[in-house]
């Protein structure tokens, strides 16, 4: 499906060097937006730009640590350098490592927060003044969260995973509040069972066994799937937002 109305339009993708962020920094961009892809890998973001030009996009690859509050900032800078302010933010980035709470591993759970919560702040952080000044001027401006099915479901020994989901979701409906009255749309995405690099950070033998056989009963959304979701919400007039959407396999209830 074709959203010919991102044409024009200069967007951040974070997590874009894989996975569900590689997906949308690719359609983004054959919608003939101008994306700039951040992530830790350079040069698979490298590779994906050489990839998006070669195609007739725009793109421009900054790696970045969400993690890291000067890394933040100085993407924000080579962005603005690069290409200008921005009026689409898709806050992809994050890691899944699931384990019993028993187990009290530190240190996953102190990256999952920093990477799911603290490194979606950051970017809000860095890039709300932009979308706030595309909406004064009338145009439309999107701020885009990825969270997950794992908000609402529960899953055993993935309660940390999900709990930073949830504040995800909540942190998405708490800013409508704030940044629709001033026409900065804000959408959150939860994606069920997703092909994407997520399920390689499990560690343990037996859960991801207990993934790849819920995979093979389920069946998996591929990362272009979730990719189109983004780019139909953010291709809606300015003043409807797509507040919140759930987008699962048919055969995941």
């Amino acid at each position: 499906m074709s959203y010919e109305n991102l044409s024009g339009r200069t967007a951040v993708v974070t997590g874009a060097a894989s996975g569900i962020g590689e997906a949308v920094a690719l359609h983004l961009a054959a919608e003939g937006a101008r994306v700039a892809l951040l992530a830790r890998r350079a040069d698979r973001l490298d590779a994906l730009v050489e990839k998006i030009r070669a195609e007739g996009g725009q793109a421009l690859a900054v790696a970045a640590d969400v993690t890291g509050d000067a890394s933040v900032e100085a993407a924000r800078d080579r962005v603005h350098e690069a290409f200008g302010a921005v009026d689409l933010v898709v806050n992809n980035a994050g890691v899944m490592l699931p384990n019993p709470v028993e187990e009290g591993r530190l240190d996953e759970w102190q990256r999952m927060l920093d990477t799911n919560v603290a490194g979606v702040l950051r970017i809000i952080r860095a890039f709300t003044a932009d979308l706030l000044a595309a909406a004064a001027g009338g145009r439309t401006a999107d701020l885009v969260n990825i969270s997950s099915i794992g908000a609402h479901v529960t899953f055993p020994n993935y309660a940390v995973y999900g709990a930073t989901k949830a504040a995800v979701t909540y942190l998405s409906q708490s800013l409508r509040g704030e940044l629709g009255p001033r026409d900065v749309r804000v959408t959150n995405i939860e994606p069920g069972l997703t092909e994407t690099e997520l399920a390689s950070h499990v560690g343990s033998a037996e859960l991801s066994g207990q993934l790849d056989e819920l995979f093979g009963a389920i069946g998996g959304l591929a990362a272009a799937e979730v990719a189109d979701v983004v780019a139909y919400v953010t291709s809606r007039p300015r003043h409807v937002n797509l507040r919140q959407i759930m987008v699962l396999p048919t055969r995941q209830a």
